[in-house]
């Protein structure tokens, strides 16, 4: 039987903690027989879990046993990784391993290096934070997991789930998964990224920038048609100077500022009104449906419509 360790940190987020328990342990064959057995490991047997206190069952020699472990996510994403805890797992991976993290998890599992040079990713809030602390990571904030083959890392709370899922169809087939989906009340995958989650924020300027006049202006006037030669004659500048002076203080081009401001609008509109999609794409300034619907998914990861039916 396909043995999973779940691995318990102080400060383990609860919810990061009980959903691989509840999916793995859940999971039966076509027979009937369990697929997984599951235990929780800790580097001691007691383990603060926030609002309560955990009692773990095995301790990091079961880690050793294992064929899948789990890192959850916890509370403090900057705690230091213990040593006997980065060993245990770095001498995991050295068998083949294969190495999950939740959420947050990303960042202890990260302190090993064994995900230097691959791709990895984390919940949304805290991806610049890991991409920060790790830069030899490439941490992709808009998805829901990351599979390496033997390293895999999850978005944030709801991705771990999506992780397992497809962790179980890979052990077990399509057929097993869509059944532990169905006890999970979860489609066996969703549509889109974690990038549909992510409220796009307009790009920060520094307080008093020159061009804060022309960003206010630019949000009053997004479903109107505008070139960046507009722009530039609205701020007295040539599109040149414009453009290198926006980069500077907003880390974009005028036109990707804009485009991102419309899609914030967008899903505004889409979350508050009943409006089609296409009079919500042209009271945003996309002068198609087409145009509109291939930005929007583009920034988000899904269509229009599938975004209504989630957060309307």
């Amino acid at each position: 039987m396909h043995t999973v360790a779940v691995l318990a940190l102080d400060r383990v987020i609860p919810f990061d903690l009980s959903t691989p328990i509840e999916v793995f342990t859940r999971t039966r064959l076509p027979d009937g027989r369990p697929g997984y057995r599951v235990r929780v490991c800790a580097e001691r047997p007691r383990v603060d879990a926030g609002t309560f206190t955990l009692h773990a069952p095995w301790g990091l020699d079961a880690l050793g046993t294992a064929d899948t472990v789990i890192v959850p996510g916890t509370d403090d994403s900057a705690a230091p990784l213990p040593p006997a805890v980065r060993t245990a797992l770095r001498a995991a991976a050295g068998r083949g391993t294969r190495i999950a993290s939740i959420c947050s998890g990303a960042f202890p599992f990260a302190a090993t290096g064994l995900l230097d040079g691959l791709r990895a990713t984390t919940h949304w809030a805290v991806a610049d934070l890991l991409a920060a602390a790790h830069p030899e990571i490439e941490v992709d904030p808009d998805v829901l997991y990351v599979d390496n083959g033997q390293f895999l890392t999850s978005a944030g709370a709801a991705a771990g789930l999506d992780l397992c899922l497809h962790m179980i169809r890979g052990d077990y087939g399509s057929a097993v998964a869509a059944d532990a989906a169905r006890l999970s009340v979860m489609p066996l995958e969703r549509e889109g990224g974690q990038a549909q989650f992510i409220v796009h924020e307009h790009t920060p300027t520094p307080q008093g920038s020159e061009l804060d006049p022309l960003l206010a202006w630019l949000r009053e006037n997004l479903g109107h048609e505008l070139a960046l030669s507009d722009i530039a004659a609205r701020a007295g500048m040539s599109t040149r100077t414009l453009i290198r002076r926006f980069r500077a203080q907003t880390g974009v081009t005028p036109l990707q500022w804009l485009h991102r401001a419309r899609v914030r609008q967008a899903q505004h509109l889409l979350e508050t009104t009943a409006h089609s999609v296409e009079r919500i794409g042209a009271q945003v300034g996309f002068g198609s449906a087409t145009a509109f619907r291939d930005r929007f998914k583009r920034t988000t990861g899904i269509s229009p419509h599938t975004y209504r039916r989630s957060f309307s």
